[in-house]
């Protein structure tokens, strides 16, 4: 294991759990954040070290990095893509088709604008609209990973916006003995130590450990007591990354609907996978397997090096909704 001083061209992501939705989204917001920051320089890319348990990501470099180091690139990174993260006041993800065209339309105007054309066609999609009386003006079916829509006073796109821009949580503990942490800091611990969420921030409901069932709760879920936090990095991490898994519209159902990389809705409603891949990959190269027609065929990508695929399901509890552990596609 390579020492968090040690400049290293290989990281163990060892705060990155495989079967962890968020988690996942965070490895592409890191690939990303690293690409945008140095590019040409690091030439990031992952792999998963199948054969030392337990199962996690590995961060490949062209040059070597400590792990402090790869943190301040992160965040670094994760600052300039931010910027795209601009929703005119905007909370909630329900533009109707006309004002959705016309954003889209703007941000593949320019190719200085990539990062905010990436960004929104990975959020909706003016051919995919919802049920409305003129289809002309309805509100744009949104991407199936958006699960706020202002329940419980959440809201997708207020959130989109502020948490990558949000640096830091506030300081930990309380008085004197109050710890506050860098932007650099909060990442590497998303990155390389076990989760711990202690971050009273906000998040998308994309980490598992967000379903709670309140009735199992030993007391009141709005008392700051019992209420749970957050893994403050990885949220910004994987808002950034949600830009890579763009969204396309599919013929389902007698109408036009949202599909996503990775994405797949049945019987069962929306679920969403990811390969286990050995060898490392750029991030262009894993949302090609992400888009892959076999991803979810047994062994149909193990000549590409997939060891297995992950699978994680939408689940509703209430007005709630969540992922699930991902658990790996039967063979």
């Amino acid at each position: 294991m390579t020492a968090p001083d040690e400049p290293a061209t290989r990281h163990r992501l060892d705060g990155l759990e495989p079967d962890n939705l968020l988690a996942f989204l965070a490895l592409l917001g890191l690939l990303r954040a690293l690409e945008a920051e140095s590019r040409d320089s690091l030439r990031p890319r992952a792999a998963w070290d199948v054969e030392h348990p337990p199962l996690r990501p590995v961060l490949h470099l062209a040059r070597p990095l400590t792990q402090t180091e790869v943190a301040e690139a992160a965040a670094a990174g994760v600052a300039r893509l931010a910027a795209a993260h601009e929703f005119g006041g905007r909370a909630d993800l329900d533009h109707p088709r006309p004002d959705a065209r016309d954003l889209l339309k703007a941000a593949a105007a320019s190719p200085e604008t990539r990062q905010r054309a990436d960004l929104l066609t990975a959020l909706m999609s003016d051919a995919a609209v919802k049920d409305a009386k003129d289809p002309a003006t309805a509100p744009v079916d949104p991407t199936p990973l958006c699960l706020l829509f202002g329940q419980g006073h959440q809201h997708f796109l207020d959130r989109l916006a502020s948490v990558p821009r949000t640096e830091v949580p506030p300081p930990r503990g309380r008085g004197k003995k109050a710890v506050a942490v860098s932007a650099a800091d909060c990442l590497a611990e998303a990155l390389f130590k076990p989760w711990h969420r202690d971050d009273p921030t906000f998040s998308f409901r994309w980490d598992p450990a967000e379903d709670v069932r309140y009735a199992l709760m030993p007391g009141d879920p709005t008392d700051p007591a019992y209420k749970g936090g957050t893994q403050h990095g990885a949220n910004r991490l994987a808002a950034i990354g949600i830009a890579a898994l763009t969204l396309a519209p599919e013929p389902r159902a007698g109408r036009v609907r949202p599909a996503i990389l990775g994405g797949r809705s049945d019987a069962r409603g929306f679920s969403f996978a990811w390969p286990v891949w050995r060898e490392p990959a750029t991030l262009a190269a894993i949302r090609a397997l992400l888009g892959h027609p076999g991803l979810r065929t047994p062994a149909a990508l193990a000549h590409l090096g997939v060891d297995h695929v992950l699978v994680a399901r939408r689940i509703s509890v209430g007005k709630f909704m969540n992922f699930t552990r991902a658990r790996a596609e039967e063979r």
